[in-house]
């Protein structure tokens, strides 16, 4: 039984200057079929149903930056704390955590050279 590695990648979003010129390209290349999210407008790539953690992805169009890119998501069990520890540990928070749902909060942060990538965090919701 193989061991889940602790904090994965769990989901990514790609920043493009023509989404929808980036969901044709992805969904002929690798078959992958999108659905648009008009609340978020985004692009997704749906998660399993059979699926309980985070994984899939989305693209979108740019709006403020001016180079396309690409964030990667890190599940953690407590944004905030996590939060915390990269700044101790020489990271730099771009975006502090905030929830983007009732049930999801995220935070960005730069790596030491500068590189971005993300935190999520699912709340655990009541049955």
């Amino acid at each position: 039984m193989k061991a889940e590695p602790k904090n994965p990648f769990v989901y990514w979003e790609l920043a493009s200057h023509d989404a929808v010129k980036s969901v044709a390209f992805f969904e002929k290349a690798f078959g992958w079929k999108f659905a648009y999210d008009e609340k978020t407008t985004i692009f997704e790539l749906p998660i399993p149903k059979e699926d309980n953690r985070f994984t899939g992805g989305g693209i979108f169009t740019l709006r403020k930056a001016k180079l396309p890119f690409v964030t990667l998501y890190i599940e953690v069990e407590d944004v905030d704390k996590k939060a915390k520890e990269i700044e101790v540990l020489g990271g730099f928070l771009v975006i502090p955590p905030f929830d983007i749902a009732k049930d999801t909060r995220i935070c960005l942060f730069n790596e030491p050279s500068g590189v971005t990538f993300a935190l999520i965090q699912a709340r655990k919701k009541n049955p």
